[in-house]
């Protein structure tokens, strides 16, 4: 998993420990000039400068790019490597590379943490009148109606109810394809017609669960892109219909830096509540990852890692830094 970004940030790590040793070496002279060898391990230190760490950052961000990072998240982490070294001062002897190894981690974790995270359990137990309204948004073949059922089937195992809506009636199978899923999770799918109008399926769906005391509502949309007006007029009146709790972008990991787009698009729409990323455990890049919750400002809630509907984890940054950097 990462393997191509790994590999960039340990060469940035390289080229910057090189920088750090050519000033090493000349502080040693100088203190050997003065017969102060005495001082070399103890006392003698020298302080990052900007130009020690500038042309490697340069090249790390050409890298990144190439890795599908998006540019605004690039020159976001491209600052805050330069905050945390520039002006560093380090003793002479110091592991070097376990210095800058760490402030890459803390810079990308800074990047990863979003400014409010969210409790998708706590918001659920909390909110005072059931259901509590999901709806799902993505692109065409993003993995959303299999993500809608490992969802359910992780609220299930903590113990909330779920109906899910198949509010997707534009797509042929796309009914089929959601019961198919939730039978296999055990779920009810409160569904209408091909053709039917998508945002009065997702009502009914919310009308059932109040009816019968049901926690969640799960709806499933069908799938869009930023040229097709109509869905995108459609995904807004379901948003309108329903008043979620909670609008989550389903994104596929492996789709890079478009996948950023996309949710931008969509959140200029319907304004994402939070993310879930499909695929990762595919993704040798981690472009999409890094970049998206940056991008758009929603944290990344879930991750899916397989085919298994037990194969979605609840997102944690510290976990995402330790696989970027190879402790698997």
């Amino acid at each position: 998993m990462f393997g191509k970004l790994r590999e960039k940030l340990k060469r940035f790590t390289r080229q910057v420990e090189e920088k750090i040793e050519e000033e090493e070496k000349k502080v040693e002279k100088g203190a050997e000039a003065e017969k102060k060898p005495g001082l070399m391990e103890r006392l003698l230190q020298v302080e990052i400068k900007e130009k020690d760490v500038e042309d490697a950052l340069d090249e790390l961000e050409l890298e990144l790019l190439e890795a599908d990072v998006a540019l605004e998240t690039v020159e976001a982490l491209r600052e805050k490597i330069k905050e945390k070294l520039v002006g560093k001062k380090v003793r002479i002897g110091t592991n070097k590379a376990k210095l800058i190894e760490g402030a890459l981690r803390d810079a990308i974790l800074e990047i990863l943490t979003p400014e409010k995270k969210l409790d998708l359990l706590e918001m659920i137990r909390s909110k005072e009148e059931k259901p509590f309204v999901v709806v799902f948004v993505g692109f065409n073949g993003s993995g959303k109606t299999t993500t809608i059922a490992k969802l359910a089937n992780w609220l299930k195992k903590n113990g909330l109810s779920v109906v899910i809506a198949a509010s997707d009636t534009f797509r042929a199978g796309a009914i089929e394809q959601i019961e198919e899923h939730a039978k296999r999770v055990g779920v009810k799918v409160i569904k209408h017609d091909y053709g039917a109008d998508p945002a009065a399926v997702a009502y009914d769906a919310i009308q059932h669960a109040k009816a019968r005391g049901v926690d969640v509502v799960l709806v499933d949309t069908a799938g869009r892109n930023e040229l097709n007006r109509n869905l995108m007029d459609e995904m807004k009146k379901i948003v309108r219909v329903t008043k979620p709790d909670l609008v989550i972008f389903v994104g596929d990991s492996l789709s890079g830096n478009a996948v950023v787009e996309q949710a931008k698009q969509f959140n200029e729409a319907v304004r994402i509540d939070g993310v879930i990323l499909t695929k990762l455990d595919a993704d040798a890049r981690g472009g999409a990852a890094l970049s998206i919750s940056h991008a758009i400002g929603a944290p990344i809630l879930f991750v899916g890692v397989g085919q298994g509907y037990d194969d979605l984890t609840p997102f944690d940054e510290k976990w995402f830094v330790e696989r970027i950097f190879g402790e698997e």
